[in-house]
């Protein structure tokens, strides 16, 4: 079949129209490095368009009406959001999700140690990376320290121009021939992905008593570090027990290319799917079916937890609306979700000439190529995987072509390469129709990954596109 740069699709409104979206995308990126802060971003964003959330509605006795706009946050991590239809729940609903967790290092609870007049943290990565990738950029720290009171402190330390950044070292050229016969899984080892935050010890004044110098004479680089989080954030040593710190890429998303033509940014993987659903939520309109967007957590890590997809959140949420709708039994939610169709929308690998033994180039997602829909993922034998039926495909083909939506057919490289997971498997577990869509990533799990601005436009158009029109 023949593929297309969509580019070429575009009238000049189009194009005017395609630049907001990514605009706006970059800013959502910018602002939402950490799952906290996404759904911080979200929620901006969407009580700005008349959403209300579900527990402020049901005080009002309310019952949800045609055009209704509700939403549930979980955990400050994961939220759903429902665009009330005019077909009662239990016909189903048209289901956009997406995962909101990236790729990134973790802050352990017992981190701070000084080694070699170095003060450093200790880290945990998170999900699938390769650790060589991280060493030597400009770092930036982001998450929230809760003390035992109660009160919660929000560190975001990086982003500013005048902020500080941190950093992970790697061994000089001139003494890395032993290093350099190691193999790339193991040039560097994850105990070796501690950030180093601070050289400069702990100064004290000539004429105060000398026994407190005495006292603190013990590494005096992290007692001098403790002295800044004491002062800035009124932080001890043990409020770490109770952080969540995650350690990224510091600096902004940026436009790529003499063109401008691309994406680069940190957490495209699958920010870039969960922002074009958000957008696409936004613009709808009225609809006939009830439109349900489910931004989650921790699907990097198999979709665990609270905050995970395979926790009942969403499906508690679901009967929660329906009890409010004067619609709600077992029977009736059970009835509900097995009618739903939904796009788990999820960032795809986009073909890349450099390794091109990796992919089968008439079965790979391309940049510039539009909605990328993975029938199945899974590894291998299709392990692990949702594979959509036949039907299913036919009528998204026909809501596709309908909205003049550009769409390209992808597999996660080569058959016996390996694979790779979503969160559709777990929603197909109701029965209902699921198929993985999203947008072609260069880099995909890298500090920066690449996406092509058109590619997040015609994601926007045809998630907008599926939930005005999908039903069988």
């Amino acid at each position: 079949m023949e593929r297309k740069n969509i580019w070429e699709n575009y009238d000049h409104k189009q194009l005017k129209e395609l630049e907001k979206i990514n605009q706006e995308y970059r800013y959502f990126l910018d602002n939402g490095k950490t799952e906290r802060e996404c759904i911080d971003t979200i929620v901006n964003m969407i009580e700005e368009a008349g959403y209300v959330e579900l527990a402020q509605f049901r005080k009002s006795g309310k019952q949800p009406q045609t055009g209704d706009k509700l939403y549930q946050v979980w955990m400050n991590k994961s939220i759903v959001m429902f665009q009330m239809g005019e077909e009662k729940l239990p016909c189903g609903m048209n289901i956009l999700g997406a995962h909101i967790d990236s790729p990134r290092i973790d802050v352990k609870q017992n981190p701070l140690y000084e080694d070699s007049g170095l003060a450093y943290l200790d880290t945990h990565y998170y999900g699938g990376v390769k650790k060589y990738q991280w060493v030597t950029l400009p770092l930036a720290i982001h998450g929230v320290v809760v003390k035992k009171d109660g009160t919660t402190c929000i560190i975001n330390v990086g982003e500013d121009e005048d902020d500080p950044v941190f950093f992970i070292s790697d061994l000089l050229i001139h003494l890395s021939q032993e290093q350099l016969e190691k193999k790339a899984a193991k040039v560097i080892e994850g105990e070796a992905l501690d950030i180093i935050i601070g050289n400069k010890p702990l100064l004290f004044d000539k004429k105060k008593d000398k026994e407190e110098k005495k006292d603190k004479a013990k590494d005096l680089v992290k007692q001098g570090i403790l002295e800044i989080l004491k002062k800035q954030y009124d932080m001890e040593e043990e409020d770490f027990i109770s952080a969540e710190l995650e350690v990224v890429p510091a600096g902004k998303a940026r436009e790529a290319g003499f063109d401008r033509s691309m994406i680069l940014a940190y957490g495209q993987d699958d920010r870039v799917c969960a922002f074009t659903s958000l957008r696409a939520m936004l613009d709808l309109g009225q609809t006939k079916r009830t439109v349900a967007c489910i931004l989650t957590d921790k699907e990097e890590i198999g979709s665990v937890g609270a905050t995970g997809m395979q926790s009942r959140f969403f499906e508690n949420t679901v009967a929660e609306l329906m009890e409010l709708c004067g619609e709600y039994s077992e029977l009736s939610l059970r009835r509900c979700l097995a009618s739903c169709c939904m796009l788990s929308s999820d960032v795809s690998s986009a073909y890349d000439p450099t390794y091109g033994s990796s992919f089968d180039k008439k079965n790979v997602a391309y940049l510039a190529g539009g909605l990328v829909l993975n029938k199945f993922t899974g590894s291998r034998g299709k392990s692990g995987s949702n594979d959509a039926n036949a039907e299913y495909l036919g009528h998204l083909r026909a809501i596709f072509e309908k909205e003049k939506i550009s769409f390209q057919t992808a597999e996660l490289g080569k058959v016996d390469l390996g694979g790779g997971g979503t969160i559709a498997y777990i929603l197909a577990l109701y029965g209902m129709n699921v198929i993985d869509s999203g947008v072609a990533v260069l880099n995909m799990h890298a500090p920066y990954e690449a996406t092509s601005k058109a590619d997040v436009y015609e994601a926007y158009r045809g998630y907008k596109a599926f939930a005005r029109g999908a039903e069988l």
